[in-house]
């Protein structure tokens, strides 16, 4: 492949996220809950720290769920059926979007619930 411009660099990037949002469910919940924490954030006048923290975690989440459905897909492509190690790349991933998720809930505590005492 030959080399392509910064600009076609952040196009397919862009192409990649826009893919995931309108193709994957999980993706759009987890962009819908980020939705909802930065209006929260708004409305609760978080700190500096907290809006470090919740951009930080917000974005671990959606890169880690984008990663799980780019494993997703080259699984997909390479393995036509069922293989135990296409199975285990597949829920590592899941596992490791399944984490972040935990994460991201357990961050929403810690920054929201003093609020809202």
């Amino acid at each position: 492949m030959g080399k392509t411009s910064l600009g076609s660099s952040f196009r397919y990037a862009i192409a990649g996220i826009v893919y995931a949002l309108i193709r994957e469910r999980n993706m759009r919940i987890h962009f819908l809950a980020a939705c909802a924490a930065v209006a929260l954030g708004i409305w609760l006048d978080i700190s500096r720290m907290e809006w470090a923290l919740l951009s930080i975690t917000i974005t671990l989440v959606m890169a880690v769920e984008m990663i799980n459905t780019a494993v997703e897909k080259a699984v997909d492509i390479i393995t036509g059926e069922y293989h135990p190690l296409a199975k285990a790349a597949k829920n590592v991933a899941a596992g490791a979007v399944l984490l972040t998720a935990i994460n991201a809930l357990v961050m929403a505590y810690i920054i929201f619930v003093p609020y809202l005492r």
